[in-house]
């Protein structure tokens, strides 16, 4: 297996991969970790940490494909590789790519994944090592690019669906969300569904929905929108410009960060926008949607209108649409029409699954435990 791994500056992925590998079912052999990164500098040791990329491009160029000469060399003896790199990079220099095709071609990578995290602590780890001269709406378009440039790398060098998107977030289930999608083929990929902002308010609901994605991720490998959620930046940055404050205040890793609020403002449509493109192409490279609909405390559905949507997506797309619904009301016909089929709670769906061979042998007691 051969995985090439993108993602912006700020994801501090070398040590997320380092995780990644650590996670990987026992008798999966020897993993390589290539980090052209570090590989570059090995190649220019007068260069000073964080400054390879003040280099002219065609230096830049000629360090890159010395690294991967020596990946494409190691690829040839391991099992497993694992490549952590860069699709674009936007600089001093603009906006410039960070792959060689013929190189790429020559590695033939099984994957190609890129790495998505929230917009709040990808600033974070960009201030903490130095890099002060972006924006917000940088980070939102760098992401926005590196995603597109990587799916478009995967079908120009395979000509098949290989692409995936995976959110770093805060939670370590999703180092072994990515370990599983890489050294478990034969488990199958679910898309989880479920109401996310308008439940806030309600904690049972909040716990309610915490319980249906831990089980889930038990037995599937778990594209899970709540892995990266970036919503709640939107409305700090609206009350916070309604109230005239010029600044909003956050947690990120335990360390506090202060944000401007009207560059905040100014991203709001970047942030919706990304969530409502992502969700669906998070959907679009799963085998399914599992929804989970859970009860408000005055007994009606919390059924939300993306939810809905995604549910009509998932069923457009010829996935196989499942519904976990625990409220005592009737589902509408916008949910019965487009589900494959219902259950009244997760134990069931776990039964149905298992009972169906949706669950392989080897992870019908849970993917890691």
């Amino acid at each position: 297996m051969k995985a090439i791994v993108t993602g912006q500056v700020g994801l501090d992925k070398k040590a997320y991969l380092q995780d990644v590998c650590r996670l990987a079912p026992e008798g999966t052999g020897k993993i390589h970790l290539a980090n052209v990164g570090d590989m570059m500098y090995d190649e220019a040791p007068e260069v000073p940490a964080g400054r390879i990329l003040d280099l002219p491009l065609a230096r830049l160029r000629d360090l890159r494909r010395a690294a991967f000469k020596d990946i494409l060399a190691a690829g040839r003896s391991c099992e497993h590789m694992i490549v952590n790199t860069h699709a674009t990079f936007r600089w001093r220099h603009g906006l410039f790519y960070a792959f060689d095709y013929d190189q790429m071609k020559s590695l033939d990578a099984d994957y190609y994944i890129c790495m998505v995290d929230n917009i709040d602590a990808i600033h974070y780890r960009m201030l903490r090592d130095g890099h002060l001269d972006h924006s917000l709406k940088d980070l939102m378009v760098w992401r926005e690019e590196e995603t597109l440039a990587t799916e478009l790398l995967s079908q120009i060098v395979r000509g098949r669906r290989c692409f995936y998107i995976q959110a770093r977030g805060y939670a370590a289930s999703t180092a072994a969300m990515l370990a599983a999608l890489l050294f478990m083929p034969q488990m199958r990929n679910a898309y989880l569904s479920f109401p996310m902002s308008h439940v806030m308010s309600s904690p049972a609901v909040m716990a309610d929905i915490e319980v249906f994605r831990r089980q889930m991720k038990l037995h599937f490998v778990c594209f899970d929108p709540g892995d990266l959620e970036e919503k709640y930046l939107t409305q700090l940055a609206v009350e916070a410009v309604e109230a005239g404050r010029r600044s909003v205040s956050i947690t990120v890793e335990g360390k506090p960060l202060t944000i401007d609020a009207a560059e905040l403002a100014g991203i709001i449509g970047d942030i919706d926008g990304q969530i409502y493109a992502r969700d669906f192409m998070l959907i679009d490279q799963s085998d399914m949607i599992i929804s989970y609909i859970p009860e408000l405390p005055d007994g009606g559905p919390a059924l939300s209108s993306g939810v809905e949507r995604e549910l009509q997506h998932a069923h457009e797309a010829a996935k196989d649409v499942f519904v976990i619904w625990k409220p005592k009301a009737t589902p509408s016909p916008f949910v019965t029409e487009t589900a494959t089929c219902m259950f009244k709670d997760t134990a069931e769906a776990v039964r149905y699954f298992a009972d169906r061979g949706y669950l392989p042998a080897s992870a019908e007691g849970g993917l890691f435990g």
